[in-house]
C-alpha cells in the first residue's frame, strides 16, 4: 500500500508521472533533518511505501501536523483533527471509508488500522457481504413463514440424516480448552482494570464480550480490541503471560449489528466482521503460538445455515493468515428456540471449529417472544416468578443440548450467574447469594454441563470446588444421557403462572436502566444485587411487550396491563430510578427522560421489535446522543462516541 502525502513549502511542485506512481520505489525529499524530519522547501507530493518506511524513524511537517513514522507504523498528531481524518482516509485502501479515531485513541487507532489490516477487512467485507445479506433476509423469511402459518418450530426434514448419522464427531478441541468449569461472563473489554482482574484470576477462561455486556460504541470497540491486542502480547505487566491467563473466549458482535464507523464499497459493514477481523489479524498467530486461541463465542445463531457461514469465515481466514485449517475454535451460544431444533446441524457445519455450544436463560426466552410472542398459547409469565432453568421447556432445552453435544464429541457449557456478592464475607447476605448460585449451578453440573460462566470474581474458587467435588476430570464428556429423549412438546410448552405488579415494575426498571446505561456508553450495570446486561434488558422489555398485547391481568389486584398502567408506573418510581442511575446533573436527568421515552415506545410498538440493541444502535437519539461524552476521558467513564 502507498501512502501519498504533500508537503507544505515554497518553490515548484514536483509531481509523479504516471510511471514513476507505479513504481515500488520511493521518492524521497529532497533534505532531511539529522533526526530524519523532512524538511523539503518544495511542495512535493510524495508516495512512500510503508515497506520502505520500516527499517528507519521518519516525522513527516505537512498540513496534517508532525507524522512520526517508526518500524512502519505512523504516530499521528493529536491536536489537528483536520489533518489526522485526512490521513486517516488516505491510509484507506480503494472502496474503505474509516472513520478517524475518538479523541484520546490516537495511538490504539494507529496500531491497529494499518493499511493491512484495513485491507484484510475490506477483503473479508467484500467477500461475505451477500451471504451476511442472505442470512439475514432467510430470518425474516423464516419468521414470516411461522406468522402466516402458524406452525410451530420443530425439527427439520430435510436434515434428518446429520442427526441420524451416528458416526460424525466434531474434531478435538486444545488442551487449553478440555477443562471449561469456570468462565468470566460479561467482561467488556473496554474496561481496562476489569480487564485485567479477570486475566490474574484463576478462571478457566474469560468471556471478552463485544456484544452483550458491551456497548458498541466507536471508542469501546477500538479501546476493547486494543486491550486484547496489549493482553495478547503481554503489555500489561500486572498480568501473566497469555499462556498463562485465563484462556480469552472472544464475543464480536451478533450479526443484527452494523459498524457505523466503517464502510466498505458505501456500505456500514457487519459488526460482527469488523470486530473478528481486527482480533484475528493483530492476534491469530500468537494466540496459536502460545497454544491460547484464537477461541472465540458466537451469539445468537439462529440456524445452521448461519453456522454454516461462520465456518466459511473461519475457512477463508484461515488460508488468507496461513493457519492450520481448524485453528480458529468456536463456542456457538443457543440463544434462540429456532436453533434449538438444529443443535446437531450446527455442530455438524462447525465440525472442524468448534468447541461446542452454550445455552443461557434469558436471550433464550426472550426469543419465544420475539418468535412466537403474538400467539396466546406461548405467553411467557412472569419472570421474577415462575421463569427458571427448572421449568420443562428450559430444563428440555439444557438436557437435550448436553446430550447433542456430548453425543458428538463437544462441550457443552451453561449460563451466568449475575449474582454480586457483598463485600463482607462474613455477612449472612454472602452466605445467601454463595448457597442461592451453589443451587443452581449444581442442577446445571448434574445436568451433565461441562462449564458456566460468573460475573461476579469472588465466585470463580467456589464454583470450581463444585465442580471438582461433582465431576470427575476436565469435562463431562463421558456423560452421554442416552436415557434421555426430548420432543418438540417439551422444549415449546411454556411454563403456568400469571403477573406480578412487582414482576411488572422490576422489568420496567431493567428496561429503562439498560437504555440510560447504553446512552451513557455502558453495555451493562448493577440493579438490585446483580448484574443486568442486553440478555435480561431484552427479556425485560419483551415480557412488558406482551403483557400489553395481550391484556394480562395482575396478581395483585386484577388491574389489566395496558400502556396506560405501564406509563403511571414509570411515573410513579422515576424517583428510584433517578437513585440507580445516581442522577445529579441536568444531562444526567435528560438522558434518563431519554431512556424512559424509548422505553415506552419500544413496549407499544404494533410490530416486535427484533432486537433492543438493534434498535438502539440505530435510533437517531442514541448516535447524536454521543457526541455528549466525547470529553469524558478517564477510565471510569466509558467514551461513547459512534
Amino acid at each position: 500500500m502507498i501512502l501519498k502525502i504533500r508537503v507544505r513549502g515554497g518553490g515548484r511542485e514536483e509531481l509523479n508521472s504516471r510511471e514513476e506512481r507505479e513504481e515500488s520505489s520511493a521518492i524521497i525529499p529532497r533534505r532531511l533533518s539529522p533526526q530524519g524530519s523532512i524538511t523539503a522547501p518544495i511542495t512535493a507530493l510524495m508516495r512512500i511505501p510503508l515497506t520502505q518506511l520500516s527499517h528507519s524513524n521518519h516525522s513527516l511537517e505537512g498540513n496534517f501536523g508532525r507524522i512520526s513514522v517508526s518500524q512502519g507504523s505512523m504516530t499521528l498528531p493529536k491536536s489537528s483533527s483536520r489533518g489526522t481524518e485526512r490521513l486517516t482516509r488516505m491510509l484507506a485502501p480503494r472502496g474503505v471509508d474509516v472513520e478517524p479515531p475518538p479523541a484520546g485513541l490516537q495511538l490504539e487507532f494507529q496500531t491497529l488500522f494499518t493499511t493491512e489490516a484495513l485491507q484484510f477487512l475490506s477483503d473479508l467485507c467484500s467477500t461475505f457481504q451477500p451471504e451476511v445479506d442472505r442470512v439475514l433476509k432467510l430470518r425474516t423469511l423464516r419468521k414470516v413463514q411461522l406468522d402466516l402459518t402458524g406452525e410451530l418450530p420443530g425439527f427439520r426434514e430435510d436434515t434428518a440424516h446429520i442427526r441420524n448419522d451416528p458416526t460424525w464427531r466434531v474434531s478435538p478441541v486444545p488442551s487449553r480448552l478440555q477443562c471449561r468449569h469456570v468462565d468470566i461472563g460479561d467482561l467488556s473489554p473496554c474496561d481496562t482494570h476489569r480487564f485485567i482482574q479477570g486475566l490474574k484470576s484463576k478462571a478457566q477462561g474469560i468471556q471478552v464480550d463485544f456484544d452483550d455486556g458491551n456497548c458498541p460504541t466507536y471508542y469501546n470497540q477500538i479501546k476493547g480490541i486494543y486491550n486484547v491486542y496489549q493482553a495478547v502480547r503481554n503489555q500489561f505487566h500486572a498480568a501473566p503471560p497469555i499462556s498463562q491467563a485465563p484462556v480469552l473466549m472472544l464475543r464480536p458482535r451478533a450479526w443484527n449489528m452494523v459498524e457505523h464507523n466503517m464502510m466498505v464499497n458505501g456500505r456500514e459493514i457487519p459488526g460482527p466482521l469488523f470486530d473478528f477481523g481486527l482480533l484475528m489479524f493483530h492476534n491469530a498467530k500468537l494466540l496459536l503460538e502460545n497454544q491460547s486461541g484464537p477461541f472465540f463465542y458466537l451469539s445468537k445463531v439462529e440456524s445452521h445455515l448461519e453456522a454454516k457461514l461462520w465456518n466459511q469465515i473461519f475457512l477463508w481466514t484461515e488460508d488468507k493468515l496461513d493457519l492450520p485449517v481448524g485453528s480458529i475454535k468456536a463456542t456457538v451460544l443457543i440463544e434462540c428456540v429456532l436453533a434449538s431444533f438444529e443443535m446437531e446441524e450446527i455442530l455438524y457445519e462447525l465440525r472442524d471449529h468448534s468447541a461446542g455450544l452454550n445455552c443461557g436463560i434469558w436471550d433464550y426466552s426472550a426469543s419465544f417472544v420475539n418468535k412466537l410472542g403474538h400467539r396466546a398459547d406461548f405467553l411467557l409469565p412472569d419472570r421474577s416468578k415462575y421463569v427458571n432453568m427448572e421449568k420443562r421447556f428450559l430444563r428440555s432445552y439444557m438436557d437435550l443440548l448436553v446430550k447433542t453435544c456430548h453425543r458428538r464429541g463437544a462441550l457443552a457449557t451453561g449460563g451466568m450467574a449475575a449474582l454480586l456478592l457483598p463485600r463482607d464475607k462474613q455477612s449472612v447476605l454472602y452466605k445467601t447469594i454463595v448457597t442461592t448460585v451453589t443451587r443452581l449451578k449444581l442442577l446445571e453440573i448434574q445436568a451433565g454441563v461441562d462449564g458456566f460462566m460468573v460475573y461476579d470474581m469472588d465466585l470463580i474458587e467456589p464454583m470450581q470446588k463444585l465442580f471438582q467435588l461433582h465431576s470427575q476430570g476436565k469435562n463431562q464428556l463421558q456423560q452421554l444421557r442416552d436415557d434421555l429423549t426430548v420432543s418438540p412438546e417439551d422444549l415449546l410448552t411454556m411454563p403456568a403462572g400469571g403477573v406480578t405488579l412487582y414482576g411488572l415494575k422490576y422489568n420496567i426498571a431493567v428496561g429503562v436502566l439498560f437504555i440510560e446505561a447504553w446512552l451513557s456508553g455502558r453495555g451493562h450495570f448493577f440493579y438490585k444485587g446483580q448484574v443486568e446486561d442486553s440478555a435480561t434488558a431484552e427479556i425485560s422489555r419483551s415480557q412488558v411487550w406482551q403483557w400489553i398485547r395481550h391484556q394480562v391481568k395482575l396478581e395483585d389486584d386484577g388491574r389489566t396491563v395496558t400502556r396506560g398502567l405501564v406509563r403511571s408506573l414509570v411515573q410513579g418510581m422515576l424517583d428510584d430510578l433517578r437513585a440507580a442511575t445516581h442522577c445529579q446533573t441536568q444531562r444526567d436527568e435528560e438522558r434518563l427522560t431519554t431512556a424512559l421515552s424509548i422505553f415506552l415506545e419500544v413496549v407499544q410498538k404494533s410490530d416486535f421489535p427484533e432486537f433492543l440493541t438493534t434498535y438502539l444502535y440505530l435510533d437517531h437519539t442514541f448516535l447524536s446522543s454521543q457526541c455528549l461524552h466525547e470529553e469524558r476521558v478517564d477510565e471510569g467513564h466509558y467514551k461513547a462516541r459512534l
